[in-house]
């Protein structure tokens, strides 16, 4: 296919199922683009969707989406802009009738495609999963790639419904079609791979949940994100104009370290790396992304697996005043002797937060097969130790009700064995081939990233920051932005000079990370280099434990977990600290 235009204006409408519904009408309404995109699902949405299923048949999809297309399907027919979003879950084929029927309710007759074939639940490339205890997975869907959208969009769709396709993917679709690239255009498809992964979250690549938030003028109710690609892979990050927080090379840098791994970004159809990713203001609001190289795409596509893992409940208790060791202690000593302990259930669980001397927060979490066990008679239980605990005992969070949880996993299968299929707005059904294309040499980045570290990292102290130094929270001179990656965390670090940067590649390895993050002391820890970003990237295995719906953490997603870092203070040069004053 030719080049159709010079720009591809992709907006984004949706970071999550439950995000800001006004979104599809803020990005419609506030400016032109070309094409509307929304990111609805998750690991953990999934199993959600699963459990709706279990409720209706016929659910099993982001019902947020219909909300948004009765407010701007006719005017993105009337404009020319295309739809593309994973919202159809565990059901596209369901979303898009349901699409076809609230637009003909409105005298609207929108050309409605879909792409099925990732749900592997049942398919002999998955056969028998178990987990652990004999469990087999209640869904199994494969992460698939942008040509099957590239192919509807090019028999004629004018909204084309997906379901687990990665989040990147609904950028790369649409560009590989407007633009005709091939499979082997590995560079301009990575692009693209990187401009997908900035405006998947939404108004995190716009202000959103940006460390350095008190530096913007209007933080609060942020626009979403555009991509204006390009026909070489490069883009520019903007936002309408007129709305609130900010895009920056900052912001964009942040959301590009959001929920990654290795800089080796593992697409379906390209490897992106990362670590070639270069950002540049070009003007307010707007920052130009290019340099990005891409290898490849892997010859095995990742499938995510759910499994019911059984009932939970959690009793968290507040401690406040004096001598709060002794009191978790006694609390401890107590809840056992009421419940039984660890033999009594599948697993039991004891966390201490500490706040500071005078508080903390010892939370007790139980997981059984058997809801009754943790439900009603475990409240029973605990309350009555209410009068015959520690001072000042109070709880914060119970209740008699047991909830659902569930375990994910993950594995991997051959990508040409997946059977995925476009089925376009006549019905007809084309089978989703990756094109082939002919192998190319692993990338070579201008400044490699070292291998993983298990160990301290041996990088030498920085010269010129051999001077005075002042105790400090990290975050007075570093950013941060942390998510989840199934059962481990991710946290990526950026500075916004080359000089803070030397301080901190050369500072902050694993061993220190570690003491930083107590969490982290007995974990396996990943840490790659992104000197294009100045940014480090730390992978904390296993810290989520079985992925998100299991994970007993306060914060299961670990999205604190670098703000957390951030206010961990440690010894820092006195002439970095002064030129972030300076700023």
């Amino acid at each position: 296919m030719h080049v159709v235009r010079d720009v591809l204006r992709i907006a984004n409408c949706s970071g999550f199922y439950g995000d800001r519904l006004a979104a599809a009408r803020e990005m419609v309404e506030g400016g032109p683009i070309d094409v509307l995109t929304g990111d609805y699902l998750a690991e953990l949405t999934m199993y959600l969707l699963w459990k709706a299923r279990q409720r209706d048949p016929e659910a099993g999809y982001a019902v947020s989406f219909l909300a948004q297309m009765r407010e701007v399907l006719g005017t993105c027919l009337e404009r020319g802009i295309k739809v593309v979003v994973n919202a159809g879950g565990l059901n596209p084929a369901g979303l898009a009738g349901k699409l076809g029927g609230l637009a003909a309710a409105a005298g609207l007759s929108p050309r409605i495609a879909y792409i099925e074939g990732d749900n592997l639940l049942g398919h002999d490339l998955i056969g028998d999963f178990p987990a652990s205890d004999g469990a087999q997975p209640v869904t199994a869907n494969a992460y698939l790639g942008g040509w099957g959208i590239a192919q509807a969009l090019g028999a004629g769709a004018d909204v084309v419904i997906c379901g687990r396709v990665t989040d990147a993917s609904l950028v790369v679709g649409p560009a590989a079609w407007a633009f005709g690239w091939a499979a082997d255009d590995w560079d301009r498809l990575a692009g693209a791979v990187a401009a997908g992964h900035i405006i998947e979250c939404g108004a995190q690549a716009t202000g959103g949940n940006y460390a350095f938030f008190t530096e913007l003028d209007r933080p609060v109710h942020p626009g979403f994100p555009i991509a204006e690609l390009r026909a070489d892979g490069s883009c520019v990050i903007t936002k309408h104009e007129g709305t609130g927080g900010a895009v920056t090379v900052d912001t964009v840098t942040a959301q590009l370290l959001y929920e990654t791994d290795s800089p080796a970004y593992l697409n379906p159809d390209v490897v992106a790396r990362f670590d070639t990713v270069r950002l540049t203001s070009d003007g307010p609001d707007r920052v130009l992304v290019s340099g990005t190289r891409g290898e490849p795409a892997p010859e095995t596509l990742k499938v995510c697996l759910n499994y019911p893992g059984g009932h939970r409940n959690s009793a968290t208790f507040m401690l406040t005043g004096l001598d709060i060791e002794a009191k978790a202690a006694f609390a401890e000593a107590a809840l056992l002797d009421a419940t039984g302990g660890p033999a009594r259930f599948a697993a039991y669980e004891t966390r201490l937060e500490r706040w500071n001397d005078t508080a903390a927060r010892l939370t007790l979490t139980v997981k059984d097969p058997d809801p009754h066990k943790v439900g009603r008679a475990f409240f029973t239980t605990v309350v009555g130790t209410g009068l015959s605990g520690y001072p000042g005992l109070y709880l914060e969070h119970f209740s008699p009700k047991a909830e659902e949880y569930g375990v994910y996993r993950h594995t991997l299968v051959p990508a040409d064995a997946v059977p995925a299929e476009a089925v376009l707005p006549d019905g007809e059904r084309l089978a989703v081939l990756r094109p082939s294309s002919p192998p190319r040499p692993p990338v070579i980045p201008a400044q490699p990233s070292p291998a993983p570290q298990d160990g301290p990292f041996a990088g030498p102290f920085a010269g010129p920051f051999a001077g005075p130094t002042v105790r400090a929270p990290l975050g007075r001179l570093i950013g941060a932005r942390s998510g989840d990656k199934g059962g481990d965390a991710n946290v990526g670090l950026w500075a916004r000079t080359d000089d803070a940067y030397a301080w901190l590649r050369d500072s902050l390895d694993v061993a220190m990370l570690r003491e930083l993050l107590p969490e982290a002391a007995k974990l396996s820890v990943s840490r790659y280099e992104l000197p294009n970003l100045r940014a480090l990237n730390f992978v904390v295995h296993g810290l989520l434990g079985e992925g998100v719906a299991s994970s007993t953490r306060p914060d299961p997603q670990a999205k604190s977990l670098g703000e957390f870092l951030r206010a961990r203070s440690v010894e820092i040069p006195a002439t970095l600290l002064s030129a972030v004053k300076a700023r």
